[in-house]
């Protein structure tokens, strides 16, 4: 295992691909665009999936692209290849340049200013690639499976392990003079496991995800969550109609974090179709609620040294003392908005909601009697109106302590209630995404059941 300062192979590719770059934006000059930017990129991995102890795929995987704009004045055209050749990148800039030439013109449209572009690159560790065998790959999977599918004579049936690879090479520049590249890398466990008693049959999961995999939890730990987790979902009851707090475990807190990105991003803001529209320095969560991006964090699954514009990218609050400071914008939204680029285009990068003192156990003991939410079904969310009904299954809680499984209801309320009613966040935080958060209490929602 290797990481950055990536070896002499990729380093050579590095290069070889920001000769391309260079190559294809001196290209958009020769055919007329007044602007370009270009990335390419190159991808390598392995999938392997196992079910019942048998190998159900194979798959290796290798994929390349090169994607551009070009800007002729304030119009706009993309183009797209897979083919790298000189022949099929000169095609693909007069593709663009075509399209540019029919646009309309944007005077919010062209290159971020030059000003916001990268120009320091941190070593952020991304890069471990891992050589692994198909058979070894196979191996684990088919161990993960079994630990799950032999923890308890409940588990009745699988849905299957699955161990994957990936690691990539990215570089991206514009006719600014912005030309840089790096190497990343990711791998995944998980499994999925059936469990049946009393005639009542329930699935559940786990999975590990890191930049390295030596950082993955074990196999036979991912089976044993996976396991536990659907074994407990047995003999799950129906709910009648009720209001009541609620516990978002650590796991499926983060799509609460992100409704809140969704309703502060400038495309959602200048389309005024945002219910947080002009709350920039008010108080949208309760004053005990930081909310911060740190896109800089080494080995981090959301880490990058800039963003999909080449605009750096820095740790800064979105939410200080419940307020909020700052949107979620790439360089075109800001223009619309009449603000700075905040380095977002492509989405937020570690988002990060500061923990409070309690675990989950204590996060319960604080509600007493409610629900505590495990997995959420369906996309009933609208940003517009901050209307929020969704399809749950958890586990009823009283006195502190879970009583027994539910499911087959609904959650509702309103997003803006949602934000300003929070309680409390566990300090039992889910480190395996782009969101690290704990467990989020909120003051109460309708549990719309029998």
């Amino acid at each position: 295992m290797s990481s950055n300062p990536i070896p002499a192979t990729e380093q050579a590719q590095l290069d070889q691909l920001k000769i391309l770059v260079a190559n294809c934006i001196d290209e958009t000059r020769h055919q007329g665009a007044t602007g370009a930017e270009v990335g390419v990129s190159v991808e390598s991995g392995l999938s392997v999936t196992a079910r019942l102890g048998e190998v159900e795929t194979i798959e290796h995987h290798r994929s390349r692209g090169l994607g551009l704009t070009v800007y002729i004045g304030q119009r706009k055209g993309s183009a797209s290849t897979s083919d790298l050749s000189p022949a099929a990148m000169r095609e693909t800039v007069a593709a663009a340049c075509r399209i540019a030439r029919h646009a309309a013109e944007d005077p919010c449209a062209g290159l971020p200013d030059a000003n916001w572009l990268a120009t320091e690159f941190p070593n952020l560790d991304l890069y471990y690639p891992w050589a692994i065998e198909p058979e070894a790959a196979i191996d684990l999977a088919v161990a993960c499976e079994n630990a799950a599918r032999h923890y308890h004579s409940d588990i009745s049936n699988s849905e299957g392990a699955s161990l994957n690879t990936f690691e990539g090479l990215r570089v991206m520049g514009n006719s600014l003079g912005f030309l840089h590249g790096y190497a990343s890398s990711r791998h995944s466990l998980s499994v999925s496991v059936i469990g049946e008693r009393d005639q009542q049959m329930q699935r559940d999961d786990w999975w590990t995800v890191a930049r390295d995999a030596n950082d993955l939890q074990s196999p036979e730990e991912v089976g044993r969550i996976a396991a536990e987790r659907t074994l407990r979902r047995l003999g799950a009851r129906s709910l009648s109609t009720r209001q009541c707090p609620v516990i978002f475990a650590a796991d499926v807190a983060a799509s609460l974090l992100g409704h809140f990105i969704g309703a502060i991003r400038g495309g959602n803001l200048y389309r005024k179709s945002s219910f947080l529209l002009d709350q920039l320095g008010k108080q949208v969560f309760p004053d005990f609620v930081q909310i911060h991006e740190q896109p800089h964090l080494k080995k981090a699954l959301g880490s990058v040294p800039y963003d999909a514009e080449g605009v750096r990218t820095v740790p800064h609050h979105l939410v200080r003392d419940g307020i909020l400071e700052s949107y979620v914008l790439s360089a075109y939204s800001a223009r619309k908005l009449g603000m700075t680029s905040t380095g977002n285009a492509g989405g937020v990068h570690n988002l990060i909601i500061d923990p409070g003192t309690l675990d989950h156990a204590g996060l319960l003991q604080k509600m007493g009697t409610g629900l505590l939410v495990t997995e959420l079904m369906g996309q009933g969310v609208n940003l517009v109106t901050g209307d929020y009904s969704r399809g749950a299954a958890g586990f009823w809680v009283e006195d502190g302590m879970i009583q027994y499984p539910v499911e087959e209801f609904t959650i509702a309320g309103n997003l803006r209630d949602m934000l300003r009613n929070l309680v409390a966040v566990g300090n039992d935080v889910d480190m395996r995404g782009n969101t690290r958060t704990g467990s989020i209490m909120l003051e109460q929602l309708t549990i719309a059941g029998n």
